[in-house]
């Protein structure tokens, strides 16, 4: 299957992948088969993400960061809805079903058809074509449950102004809600948009425009975010890390170049 993706909605290309070849190491952080399946009906140059090892690793980490945190809400609510924002080609449904919960993935229209050929609706699982901008989504959600959000690879594309608007839209929908999100620090936003980095690394026209340094600072995007507890990329997997692992060590290097999950509640 031919891919036509561009700007960040070809970014979605980068974590299946990253979770596809996870299969190849001797001991692997997560098995997802259906992301090795996905990736084998595409036609794309993948060979041009060979040697990006860390951010092959990266991706595997906040997998299963995230995948532990969905667990521990579904185990902590008997039953609930999460709903997975712009979830582009994101198999974690496949690997967490639970027949007592609501899924919801949303992302635009065309990346939804495209999961189409990949994914089936159930009784539990539902895919909802629409940008997460288009709050009309919100009137598909059933009310009266336990709701956890996942932002993965999102939120660092939009403006500050746009997180905050989101957050804002999201707060008050669903009220108690919790939510995970993936950030960055605000050097490597500075240097995507200076260089074009992601554009180099990858080629793939896309520039980081949002981050933060530690994960409290949540706290400032919404006046009622109550901080939980955040993961850095780096504290997973030191045996990975090669060079990073003793560069990790030092704070400073840590939060310029680090990504994390940050869990929050509205209140």
């Amino acid at each position: 299957m031919k891919l036509k993706l561009k700007g960040v909605q070809e970014t979605m290309i980068i974590p299946l992948w990253a979770r596809a070849v996870e299969f190849e190491q001797s001991h692997p952080i997560i098995k997802d088969h259906k992301a090795v399946e996905i990736i084998r009906k595409l036609d794309y140059n993948f060979s041009k993400l060979n040697n990006e090892w860390a951010t092959q690793l990266s991706v595997v980490i906040r997998t299963e960061i995230l995948d532990n945190a969905v667990k521990k809400f579904m185990t902590l609510h008997e039953r609930g809805t999460v709903i997975n924002l712009g979830c582009g080609l994101d198999t974690r449904y496949n690997r967490l079903e639970n027949t007592e919960y609501l899924w919801y993935d949303v992302d635009f229209p065309d990346t939804i058809e495209l999961r189409k050929n990949f994914f089936n609706e159930t009784v539990n699982y539902h895919m909802i074509g629409k940008s997460v901008f288009d709050y009309s989504w919100f009137d598909e959600i059933p009310e009266n449950m336990p709701v956890l959000m996942i932002a993965e690879g999102l939120l660092m594309y939009f403006s500050e102004d746009e997180v905050k608007e989101l957050m804002n839209a999201l707060a008050k929908k669903f009220p108690d809600a919790e939510m995970l999100i993936e950030t960055v620090p605000n050097s490597l936003v500075k240097q995507s948009q200076k260089s074009n980095l992601i554009e180099k690394q990858y080629d793939i026209q896309a520039n980081f425009s949002w981050g933060i340094n530690k994960g409290k600072d949540v706290t400032k995007l919404y006046h009622n975010i109550k901080y939980i507890e955040d993961w850095h990329y780096f504290d997973y997997h030191k045996d990975r890390w090669k060079i990073i692992r003793w560069l990790s060590l030092i704070p400073y290097f840590k939060n310029r170049f680090g990504n994390r999950i940050v869990h929050f509640k509205f209140e």
